[in-house]
């Protein structure tokens, strides 16, 4: 079959990436067109757009942006009506996808959407373009096949693909890892400071503000794909070290992390690694977003899936060194870090067993 795929983030790349994989058991002759990244494009087929050149943040920058939007939903209209999939399937990136949804639909095209968009936290009132537009929701959060039944949605629980992604990590030498990239003997604490520009910016300056009441470690930054190794250099120094494109390797070799909201947070946490999770965004988009959102109390995953606070939220005003550095000496050492580890066994049982992109897989090849 010919399967057109629309992801638009880093984490969709990685879960469209394990699921082109899974596909092609299923449909050796299947054929791919996609807007993703490099993770997808090593699976074959045509990339139509990288998510570099898609990806804005917050609703001011959405905004000034908004003509090249407008420009990219209008070209991948254009796209799909000339290449004429027999499956559409979106993962994630709401405010795009489901425009191109609606659009699909009305050719006749079958639509999966992948990884539901967090409609439980705001915008529910987008839950009747999906029950209109969207042939089937296949969900990675336990919770999530609830919230769509409720609303007359047919809807799959299939697992989640981080789980998949990280049972298939070789064993790792952290001596090797070290040597391999430059570092020294010290004990790493991993920075993951985002994807996009103006939150990497961001983000770096407040995490690489404790880097003097920690002189015993070495921080690390975790590059992202999307993002050139000449941006990071102004925050690199003889204790400021950067590896790019090897993320898990990075927080498996960590002590603890530093890490930006987002699927990151769940990856730092199956990978086992103590976090502080950190956002701030323009006080504008800040301000816009919490009225927005509502019935939920976190912003990251892991506690979002828990229904409590496993890991420190420092979110916009209470982003500061002070905190930062009271919270990250709690998870390097002591009660606190060895509870973390606990309740991640119980994040991991939470979530089921591996096998997501492979359920995935199967019911839309079936469908």
């Amino acid at each position: 079959m010919k399967y057109y795929i629309i992801a638009g983030e880093a984490s969709g790349d990685l879960h469209g990436s394990n699921l082109m994989k899974a596909l092609r058991k299923k449909d050796p002759n299947a054929e791919f067109r996609f807007w993703g990244g490099d993770l997808m494009n090593k699976q074959g087929g045509v990339l139509v757009k990288h998510y570099r050149d898609l990806a804005f943040m917050g609703f001011l920058e959405v905004a000034m942006n908004l003509r090249t939007i407008l420009n990219n939903i209008k070209f991948c209209k254009q796209d799909i009506k000339k290449y004429r999939p027999d499956i559409l399937i979106l993962v994630d990136y709401p405010g795009f996808n489901l425009r191109i949804a609606k659009f699909a639909k009305e050719l006749g095209i079958k639509v999966i959407y992948y990884i539901s968009p967090q409609l439980w936290a705001w915008k529910e009132g987008r839950v009747e373009i999906i029950k209109k537009y969207v042939d089937e929701m296949m969900v990675i959060l336990p919770f999530e096949e609830e919230f769509y039944i409720k609303h007359g949605v047919h809807s799959h629980f299939v697992g989640h693909p981080l789980l998949d992604a990280i049972s298939n990590l070789p064993a790792i030498s952290s001596k090797e890892f070290k040597a391999k990239n430059g570092l020294n003997d010290k004990e790493i604490i991993a920075l993951l400071p985002g994807s996009r520009k103006q939150e990497v910016d961001k983000m770096l300056a407040i995490m690489l503000s404790v880097r003097s009441y920690f002189k015993e470690y070495q921080f690390v930054i975790a590059g992202a794909p999307s993002l050139p190794k000449e941006f990071y250099e102004k925050y690199v120094d003889e204790n400021v070290h950067f590896v790019s494109n090897t993320t898990y390797d990075l927080l498996r070799c960590s002590k603890a992390a530093l890490v930006t909201s987002g699927t990151a947070t769940l990856e730092t946490a199956l990978l086992n690694i103590p976090e502080v999770v950190c956002y701030k965004g323009s006080t504008i988009s800040y301000a816009i977003a919490k009225r927005l959102v509502k019935n939920i109390n976190y912003i990251s995953l892991v506690n979002l899936i828990m229904d409590r606070e496993v890991v420190k939220e420092l979110i916009q005003d209470d982003l500061s060194t002070k905190n930062l550095v009271e919270e990250l000496r709690k998870i390097l050492e002591g009660d606190k870090r060895d509870q973390v580890l606990k309740d991640y066994e119980l994040l991991r049982e939470k979530l089921g067993g591996e096998g997501a992109s492979e359920n995935a897989a199967r019911l839309i090849f079936e469908s």
